[in-house]
């Protein structure tokens, strides 16, 4: 096979004989060993007999300019790459193997322009395949693939430009408005690019991994990201990052940027979770109006079961008591105790509570019949969970305090145990008539 191959370079060597003399600026001072070499080499390559092509490369790639053949340094990056995967073990000679593979990509950018592009990418394609302890280089060589091939780059690079920013943040070598540059600069690249599932793909880590940083200030990110929302009021992945961003920040969810990413995702993706999530946005803010719409609107979905809905209804009662709205917190701590029992204790524990802080108008026993509500709630409360029983005591012993003379209800012609309906504050109760004993 090789004796075949030999008289087959030899016919080839004597044909282009000819034209060698016309062909020496191409070809280089020995254009005639340039070009056996590229035949010897390239017949080998074609037949997939890469062991014996790599000499013969070699050889030309020695003797030959670049300007000779530019399929001689797209062939030498495959080759190369065989090699660097057959010699993975040995990092020394690994190391020589890369930078050379690197170098071809360099000499195809400069030598042929028209194709510098696609030169420069798979430079940076290869960098990200080999390179993997050395996130200053990665970055500096990812900064000048990008400053030239611009929205032509390879969106993978911009990903990876955002990831090496990051690391060098981490350990010092970069400072914090750096990072925020890279990643402005990646984000204005990836959105002049054809839009397709990749880039929004790409999009979307180079965002996770930005948020993971911790990079931005509060402010710096409300900066950053008020103005990406507002463009992409659709956008719930982008809601849902911001969202996690300030979350994480620290002291970073008032703010109206944090309400609106809230509630786009809530409306883009709506469930009983995220109307519960912005429950608890509207409640901290004491939007109490926002907050029960919200509230009521996660227990009307189906997926939240009669355990869950009891716990919101419990929640909401105890925000409604705090907001002043007695009614509304009866009303939603009597259904917690009617959807699981297990949250009776708590939950009469509650209503007797706010029974017991009434002010209502009236007559002294108008004014003070409150009260018997309030005792019976407590009872019913350390009846149902006898680990509330000190407290309701507690409670109990204070409001008896209240409690009319006997001859006080006499006046009005109530005797102890005589039934009693109790109207104040928008709320109805059946009691019945105590007084001190």
């Amino acid at each position: 096979m090789k004796k075949n191959l030999l008289l087959f370079f030899s016919v080839v060597f004597m044909l282009t004989g000819a034209s060698v003399a016309s062909a020496q600026g191409k070809y280089g001072a020995d254009s005639a060993e340039c070009i056996k070499y590229l035949s010897y080499y390239n017949e080998y390559y074609k037949q997939k007999n890469y062991d014996d092509a790599l000499p013969n490369w070699r050889k030309a790639y020695a003797l030959c300019p670049p300007t000779a053949n530019q399929t001689m340094l797209i062939n030498g990056t495959a080759l190369y790459r065989r090699l660097i995967s057959e010699n993975r073990n040995n990092s020394i000679y690994v190391e020589s193997l890369i930078d050379t593979l690197l170098t071809l990509h360099d000499i195809r950018a400069e030598y042929y322009p028209k194709y510098a592009v696609t030169a420069r990418n798979n430079k940076g394609l290869d960098m990200i395949n080999y390179i993997k302890d050395d996130p200053q280089r990665l970055y500096d060589e990812f900064n000048k693939i990008i400053a030239e091939n611009k929205t032509a780059v390879k969106p993978q690079i911009l990903l990876f430009q955002i990831n090496t920013a990051c690391q060098l943040y981490q350990n010092g070598s970069l400072m914090p408005e750096d990072v925020i540059n890279v990643y402005n600069n990646v984000m204005d690249l990836l959105n002049g690019m054809k839009q397709t599932p990749e880039i929004d793909k790409i999009r979307q880590d180079s965002e996770s991994i930005f948020i993971a940083s911790n990079v931005a200030s509060c402010e710096k990110m409300i900066e950053l990201f008020t103005p990406r929302l507002e463009a992409n009021p659709d956008d719930l992945q982008l809601a849902s990052n911001i969202v996690k961003m300030l979350s994480s920040a620290g002291d970073c969810t008032d703010n109206e940027l944090f309400m609106s990413a809230a509630n786009t995702m809530h409306r883009l993706d709506p469930s009983y979770s995220s109307a519960y999530f912005l429950y608890r946005l509207y409640s901290s803010e004491g939007d109490y109006d926002n907050a029960i719409k919200y509230m009521e609107e996660a227990i009307a979905y189906p997926e939240s079961d009669n355990l869950q809905d009891a716990q919101y209804y419990y929640e909401v009662a105890a925000f409604s008591f705090k907001s002043m709205k007695n009614a509304d917190a009866f009303k939603y701590a009597l259904k917690a105790a009617e959807l699981n029992p297990e949250l009776e204790g708590k939950a009469y524990m509650l209503i007797g509570t706010i029974w017991g802080s009434l002010v209502c108008q009236g007559n002294e026993i108008e004014r003070r019949a409150p009260y018997w509500v309030a005792v019976d709630y407590l009872v019913k409360a350390k009846n149902a969970d006898p680990s509330l029983a000190a407290e309701a005591d507690k409670h109990i012993a204070q409001y008896r305090q209240y409690y009319p003379q006997t001859a006080e209800a006499f006046m009005y012609n109530l005797n102890e145990g005589d039934m009693y309906t109790v109207s104040c504050g928008g709320m109805r109760a059946v009691t019945t008539v105590k007084t001190q004993q």
